[in-house]
């Protein structure tokens, strides 16, 4: 085991206050440090932009336990350890002739921490890495491992948890046959043009991702399109609502293949390698996610702060995702559209700009992500989750002396 000195989030913009930070090598390590510990939460790969992660006592850093990948064929399923990250243990699933429905941009976060935070791919006909989810193992605070699987009455409020009900320690996901795709890269969309077609553009491929600046245009738009089993390749269309599709880029140090070349799925739905600096590399991110009925008003709501939002931004990305029962989803209930910012590294404006934001969202339901920058308060959230209630409710009952307390989870879910 071993004591991490370093007390940053990835993008160096959050300080945990924790008194240590832990990386068992083994689960039962893991269970002998929960045990003892007073108060302790798992930590995950640091890629949250808030102290959703934060706890006093100890975080617990699980990327040092072994994934230990366990295939069952008859069942369809994978179990690995939950501190492994999507990019390490894809392969290896492909490896074994399965793959996952979907994987999030960045292959560098872990199982566990995805699943905790709600954080998701895009496809509007796809759910969140969380609905892959069939049963996971967690240490409660005695240490002790319980399993919760699908079809426990809780399920669907533990799935979502943000470390408060306990550390996960092993992960069990629905898979399927192995496939492969391509990306390819459409060039500018009116600005008009897209808010009127949102959900048919988002529809157009498997997965789809747009980028803006919040100017005349949406300047890119990325299909991600399964080949049908069997085949060699898929038809693409040459033009999307009038933006020609480019020659693209193959795959480099710092992005998937984005020139119509067919490849594994772990290589074509992320955006990025693993072995490289993720996205910009310096920078925060907030994320909104609205009713996909609501995509166009909403988009056009935001574009009117475009003179305050633009000199603090690198790009905006926009996602698309299926509805799933989960209770703390940002997607509970009904499809949405994903409205992901990366900010410069400009924190403080950041922070001062998103109560103005998050104004403009509230008439659509925008909920906030849970692993970024927010303004929202207890009263706000908890106008948009109609389960918070249950959830506590749940905290309560698998934590009752708050073990897995967090200062995030009492200021914004009053757990």
């Amino acid at each position: 085991m071993r004591s991490t000195t370093s007390e940053l989030n990835w993008s160096g913009t959050v300080t945990y206050t924790a008194e240590r930070v832990l990386r068992p090598t083994s689960i039962d390590e893991a269970a002998e440090i929960v045990a003892r510990s007073p108060r302790v939460h798992g930590l995950g790969t640091r890629h949250s932009f808030n102290d959703a992660p934060d706890a006093p006592g100890v975080l617990l850093d699980l990327t040092g336990i072994p994934t230990d990948l366990a295939v069952d064929a008859e069942r369809r399923t994978v179990t690995m350890g939950a501190g492994t990250r999507y990019g390490v243990v894809a392969p290896e699933i492909d490896r074994a002739g399965f793959a996952l429905h979907n994987t999030g941009s960045l292959p560098h976060i872990s199982i566990a921490g995805a699943i905790a935070t709600g954080t998701h791919g895009s496809g509007t006909a796809l759910g969140s890495l969380s609905t892959a989810v069939r049963s996971f193992e967690v240490l409660g605070p005695d240490g002790s491992a319980r399993t919760i699987a699908r079809d426990d009455p809780a399920f669907d409020g533990a799935v979502l948890h943000l470390g408060l009900l306990g550390v996960l320690t092993r992960v069990t996901l629905d898979v399927q046959p192995s496939y492969r795709m391509r990306q390819d890269t459409y060039g500018s969309i009116p600005w008009g043009t897209f808010t009127a077609h949102v959900a048919e553009i988002h529809a157009a491929a498997t997965s789809v991702c747009s980028y803006t600046v919040f100017g005349d245009t949406v300047s890119e738009v990325l299909l991600k399109s399964r080949v049908p089993d069997g085949d060699d390749d898929v038809a693409v269309p040459d033009e999307l609502f009038g933006a020609p599709r480019l020659p693209g880029s193959p795959g480099d140090g710092h992005h998937t293949a984005r020139d119509g070349s067919v490849g594994p799925w772990w290589d074509r739905l992320p955006h990025f390698p693993i072995d490289s600096v993720p996205s910009h590399g310096s920078e925060v991110q907030s994320e909104h996610f609205v009713p996909l009925r609501h995509a166009g008003a909403a988009l056009d709501a935001v574009r009117t702060l475009a003179a305050r939002i633009q000199p603090h931004l690198h790009v905006c990305e926009l996602r698309t995702m299926a509805a799933d029962p989960f209770w703390l989803s940002p997607t509970q209930g009904e499809d949405v559209l994903c409205i992901a910012f990366t900010w410069q590294k400009h924190p403080a404006e950041v922070a001062a700009l998103l109560p103005d934001l998050e104004a403009l969202l509230a008439p659509f339901d925008g909920r906030p992500h849970w692993g970024k920058m927010s303004s929202l308060d207890a009263a706000a959230i908890a106008g948009l989750y109609p389960r918070l209630a249950d959830f506590r409710d749940l905290v309560a009952a698998a934590d009752p002396e708050r073990t897995f307390a967090s200062s995030f989870g009492e200021r914004v879910l009053g757990t």
